[in-house]
Order: structure tokens, then C-alpha cells, then sequence
């Protein structure tokens, strides 16, 4: 099994997309790329990923909205807005929907890296307090319940990640 960090990107320029997971792809990400907003999301669908850089323009479908279905679709996927036509507004709006940083192209690589690094350290801390946070609804359950309630419940949590 694989166990590098997954890391979806989503650029509709072609050549700085390769060149950008070329770099990644040396520094030991898994990386998988889209030129498109809707392929992003069909690619997500069928895979799994720790995290996203995204260009916020592109044709059809733009970084917003692919913002805003990836963090609805994927609990714990952080996304990272890379743009060239940056702004203030658009920060904050990205912001708003869920994006964990936002950087502007050119990037320095040292600065993505980081920002990766961040973005990663931030959904496994999400993952922790909800896994504990289940863990204890859990331990509650085992205390109080019969094995049949206890299993009912176990499915209902199960459900809640679907």
C-alpha cells in the first residue's frame, strides 16, 4: 500500500501542471492531475486524496466551485488555492468556503511545501478529534447498552461518514 501523502491538482495550464507535479512528485507526494474543474471532481470521486492544490481560474467549472463540492463531498480533504490572479475578495471567499491557504503563482516551492506540510498536519488533526470524539460516544454506548443497541448505534456512527 501506498502511504505517501495523495495530493490532487487542478490546473488548466498545462505545462506548469506537469512541471508542479514533476517537482511534488520528486519531494515524495503521490500526485494525480486534472486540467479541469468536473474531472477533478470525477477523479475524486473514485480516489482518495489528503489534499488539493487548485488554480482558482479556469474554464467552465472555476476554483470556486471546485472548492466548494470538494469540501462538501470530502470531509477532511484541505484544499490549497494557487493562483495567478489573486485578490483580496477572492481570499477571503475561498476562505469562506473552506480553502486551508491560498498562495499566489509564481510560488516560491519552499512556501507551497510548507503550506502542504500545514494543510496535512491540519486533517489528521481533524481526523483525530473526530476519531476520538467517536471513540467516546462509543465507550458511553458499551457503558449503558445491550449488544444490540450497542451494534445499532456502531452502524448509525458508521453511517454519519458515508
Amino acid at each position: 500500500m501506498d502511504d505517501r501523502i495523495r495530493l490532487l491538482i487542478v490546473d488548466d495550464e498545462v505545462q506548469f501542471l506537469d512541471s508542479i507535479a514533476e517537482r511534488l512528485e520528486l519531494r515524495g507526494l503521490a500526485v494525480v492531475k486534472a486540467t479541469r474543474g468536473l474531472e477533478a471532481l470525477e477523479i475524486a470521486r473514485e480516489q482518495k486524496f489528503d489534499l488539493a492544490l487548485l488554480d482558482l481560474r479556469m474554464p467552465g467549472m472555476d476554483g470556486h466551485e471546485v472548492l466548494k463540492l470538494l469540501k462538501e463531498e470530502h470531509e477532511f480533504l484541505e484544499v490549497i488555492m494557487l493562483t495567478g490572479h489573486g485578490s483580496l475578495e477572492s481570499a477571503v471567499e475561498c476562505t469562506k468556503l473552506g480553502a486551508f491557504g491560498y498562495l499566489p503563482k509564481p510560488y516560491e516551492l519552499d512556501d507551497l511545501l510548507q503550506v502542504l506540510k500545514d494543510a496535512y498536519e491540519a486533517r489528521l488533526r481533524k481526523k483525530f478529534e473526530q476519531d476520538q470524539e467517536r471513540i467516546g460516544k462509543i465507550t458511553d454506548m458499551a457503558l449503558g447498552s445491550s449488544p444490540l443497541a450497542i451494534l445499532r448505534a456502531m452502524r448509525e456512527l458508521d453511517d454519519d461518514r458515508r
